[in-house]
Order: C-alpha cells, then sequence, then structure tokens
C-alpha cells in the first residue's frame, strides 16, 4: 500500500509522514523530491516546476511500482496540484493493482503561512504557492481531507491509522 499525502506547502506532510513511518512497523518514506533534484541538475531544459518534466513522472510512478512489490507500507508526502500530473503516477499505480490512500492536509492560509513561517528552509516559491494550493485541494482533488489547523501531529497521525483500518 502507498500511502500518499498530499497539501499545501508548509501543511505538515513531512512531519505526519516521519510520525507515521515511526507507528507502522516495517513501512519506508519515499519522497519523489530528490528525483525532481536530480532532474534539475542534469536536464539541459530548465522549467520552473520539476513535475513539469515527463521523466519526473515515468520515474517516480516505476520507482514506487518496484518499491510496492518489495515494501508493505510506503508513505509518500509530496505536494501534487497537476490532475494530470497526479493521474499519471497514482492513476498509473492503481492501473498496476497498487493501493493508494491518498490524504490531503488542509489548513486555513494563515495557518500555513506561520509554518512556513517556522521552517529553515522555506523559499519565496513555497509563499507564492499556498492561495494556488488551498484552492486546487479544495476543488480539483478527492481523496481523505484532514484539516490540520487545531489538531496535534499526534492526532493527525491517528487519524489517518483509522482510515486505513476501515
Amino acid at each position: 500500500m502507498i500511502i500518499w499525502i498530499n497539501g499545501s506547502f508548509g501543511v505538515g506532510k513531512t512531519t505526519i509522514a516521519e510520525t507515521l513511518k515511526m507507528k507502522i512497523a516495517s513501512a519506508i518514506m519515499y519522497d519523489p523530491e530528490k528525483i525532481g533534484e536530480f532532474l534539475f541538475n542534469i536536464m539541459p531544459e530548465k522549467k520552473d516546476d520539476f513535475q513539469d518534466y515527463e521523466l519526473w513522472r515515468i520515474l517516480n510512478f516505476e520507482i514506487l511500482k518496484n518499491l510496492s512489490k518489495s515494501y508493505h507500507t510506503i508513505i509518500v508526502p509530496m505536494t501534487i496540484t497537476n490532475k494530470t500530473y497526479y493521474d499519471e503516477i497514482i492513476g498509473n499505480l492503481r492501473n498496476n493493482n497498487i493501493v493508494v490512500k491518498d490524504f490531503i492536509l488542509t489548513a486555513t492560509k494563515n495557518k500555513i503561512i506561520e509554518r512556513l513561517d517556522k521552517r529553515e528552509n522555506s523559499t519565496e516559491w513555497a509563499y507564492e504557492q499556498v492561495d494556488r494550493c488551498i484552492d486546487v485541494f479544495d476543488k480539483n482533488f478527492e481523496g481523505y481531507k484532514i484539516n490540520t489547523n487545531n489538531d496535534t501531529v499526534e492526532d493527525i497521525s491517528l487519524k489517518i491509522l483509522d482510515i486505513l483500518k476501515n
């Protein structure tokens, strides 16, 4: 099973993923951004967003498909706002009979900005994406939506674990 944790930059995806990894025996965490960083460094054609590289989507699909053969649970904290790209990875995984559970973490703009302010590595680009992400996840994506405004990391993790049990 793949647990995909989607949501705006700064909403808490990685924090929740790390907590889930500690709670789920033998789970591994996979970060698709590593492939994006690699492609940024080698591709002659520069793009603003590494997700725009078709190769990024192909590689992540193939890596996750192959990892799912060896690992029972893979946790993926990754923002994908482009529905076509989402379908190219997650839709194709499902078409290969791989169970993907989608979780979309949500929060108010003020809460997300507050969290980005506390992060050491927040970029201007991440701040610029907040409104777009909130809008996209409010309208265009299905999945288990979890509002993170007032809950602790522990509370959110337990909500996800409860959903996974059912």
